[in-house]
């Protein structure tokens, strides 16, 4: 991207350019032994895309203007979305028929996010903090109506990075939207406190979703 002929001189000019104008980037950037063109492996500074991202904004290079432009586009559409959250719909929807879902399942699929966000609401309101806690009550959920969890539920797909909400079809959008619905629900109801009553209640959300699974399967062999 920048066609330097020192690569290694200009990227330690930019992290002291950046140290410089008070950027954080450089103790974001850490070391692995990657494989050179000589077949030896050697340290090798490596960031996060998000870091990544910050660092192509600090190169002085013309190959860095279509990334710039684009950060620039996207930045504005996340500001239009602040003001008008229905864009981001409109976006989510343009993007999947991009990706060659049918309009069916999309609909399905944005509704489902929609029932997600009320549930972490829910969550939030019985002081389950983002991040670890949403993932093993998620687990929970998807474990009793699924009988997998997760990441289980993922290797099943030959999923790795991919959302899995992404790579459901129909009837599993549906079924996964009944558990949620019906956790968030009953959580209203119970008021549960603590990470253990909170995973009680996503058990029994999970179970309604089951049965209705269950029977499914017996009437359509």
């Amino acid at each position: 991207m920048t066609k330097s002929p020192r690569p290694r001189e200009y990227w330690n000019a930019l992290k002291t350019k950046l140290n410089q104008e008070g950027s954080e980037l450089s103790q974001k950037v850490g070391q692995l032994k990657l494989k050179s063109s000589d077949g030896k492996n050697y340290l090798t500074d490596v960031a996060d895309i998000e870091s990544i991202l910050r660092l192509i904004q600090s190169i002085p290079s013309p190959k860095a203007e279509p990334f710039k432009l684009w950060f620039a586009k996207v930045g504005y559409e996340r500001i239009e979305e602040t003001e008008d959250p229905e864009l981001a719909f409109d976006r989510a929807m343009k993007t999947y028929l991009q990706k060659g879902y049918s309009r069916e399942w999309i609909n399905q699929r944005l509704k489902s996010i929609e029932v997600r966000k009320e549930l972490t609401d829910e969550w939030q309101e019985r002081e389950m903090k983002e991040g670890i806690k949403y993932t093993i009550l998620i687990n929970e959920i998807t474990m009793t109506w699924a009988n997998r969890n997760v990441k289980d539920y993922k290797k099943y797909k030959g999923l790795k990075k991919e959302n899995l909400c992404d790579n459901m079809t129909n009837l599993e959008l549906v079924l996964n939207m009944l558990v949620e619905t019906a956790t968030m629900e009953i959580s209203k109801k119970q008021k549960p406190k603590g990470l253990e009553k909170n995973k009680e209640v996503a058990r029994r959300g999970g179970s309604a979703a089951k049965r209705a699974k269950l029977e499914i399967e017996k009437q359509t062999g």
